[in-house]
């Protein structure tokens, strides 16, 4: 079953560093950011697992439930969780389910095999609270997630969802964003009385406060 953007994404119930998970029913009304990992104790993963127990309030912020995922056992995942902590400076809190037999990993397409011995990839799913799938994105082993990325998509996507609206090439929070072509002129001077920039019939830019 191959999964695309605005699919449901698959439900599933497994074991996590904080109980059994249920995903669904997890991610309630909330946005989910759910990322893999090949394994535990790996160098590139421990500073990304690291990184998002840092950001922990940026993502409380956004109304989005960060959830991690290795193939690995909720023992393995607790004694890494320790040196997560230690080597990046942070007290992570978030769970990690632990996927060994791969079932979760396969259900969400993380499989690269030939990549190593675990299987698993480096993915992102960006996953809203109708449980429909936003984005994905999948990073090769050797580099590591850019967050301030995965911040600003979850940005955008809720201003869009939020006001209809669309944003362009490095968007960043406070920029100007653009008009759907399918409303007219008219529709968006009723949607938007504050005014926008016409560049071309197709593209016309606004502010939202």
């Amino acid at each position: 079953m191959a999964l695309h953007l605005g699919d449901t994404a698959p439900d599933f119930e497994i074991d996590s560093t904080q109980g059994r998970i249920k995903f669904h029913d997890w991610i309630g009304d909330s946005w989910c950011f759910f990322f893999s990992h090949p394994a535990d104790f790996t160098p590139v993963c421990t500073t990304e697992m690291g990184r998002t127990a840092q950001l922990a309030k940026e993502f409380e912020a956004r109304n989005t439930k960060p959830l991690g995922l290795s193939t690995d056992t909720v023992e393995e995942h607790n004694k890494w969780i320790s040196d997560v902590n230690e080597t990046q400076n942070t007290d992570l809190q978030f769970p990690i389910v632990a996927d060994a037999d791969k079932k979760i990993s396969e259900l969400y397409e993380m499989i690269h095999p030939g990549e190593s011995s675990t299987a698993a990839v480096r993915s992102v799913y960006i996953i809203d609270p109708n449980k429909k799938i936003r984005l994905m994105m999948t990073y090769p082993m050797q580099v590591g997630r850019n967050f301030d990325e995965i911040l600003r998509v979850i940005d955008s996507l809720q201003l869009g969802d939020a006001n209809g609206v669309v944003t362009g090439a490095d968007w960043q929070k406070g920029d100007k964003v653009i008009i759907p072509p399918t409303l007219s002129n008219e529709e968006a001077q009723q949607k938007f009385p504050q005014g926008f920039e016409e560049l071309k019939s197709y593209l016309r830019l606004t502010e939202i406060k």
